[in-house]
């Protein structure tokens, strides 16, 4: 069983930040990307970030571009989520998610899910 597990979430005012951590546990397995996805109470899932890891490159909704970084390590299958800047609009549950097949920004095509960590970002 693949378990992954966020941390880092929190209260933050506007204009902070916040790093979000997700690390792998379980039996071994590898993905050949990962992303981060968030849900707001009364929201689908949307996705915020993705990261390839064959080729480093980095994919981000167009609400998070600018303010938010994603990175991690593969051989650990650890992905991190540093956000700046933060809005209220930010505020919801984050889930980071292995990706499987198909599109990054779509839920769909993630294998696994972490738990979720929440993000609230006050005005």
């Amino acid at each position: 069983q693949v378990q992954l597990v966020e941390s880092g979430g929190g209260l933050v005012q506007a204009g902070g930040s916040l790093r979000l951590s997700c690390a792998a546990s379980g039996r071994t397995f590898s993905s050949a990307a990962m992303g981060w996805f968030r849900q707001a109470p009364g929201k689908e899932r949307a996705f915020v970030a993705a990261i390839r890891w064959s080729t480093s490159d980095t994919y981000y909704a167009d609400s998070v571009k600018g303010r938010f970084t994603i990175s991690g390590d593969a051989a650990e299958n650890t992905v991190y989520l540093q956000m700046n800047s933060l809005k209220p609009e930010d505020s919801a549950v984050y889930y980071c998610a292995a990706w499987r097949i198909g599109y990054l920004y779509d839920p769909r095509s993630y294998e696994y899910w972490g738990q979720g960590t929440q993000v609230t970002v006050s005005s």
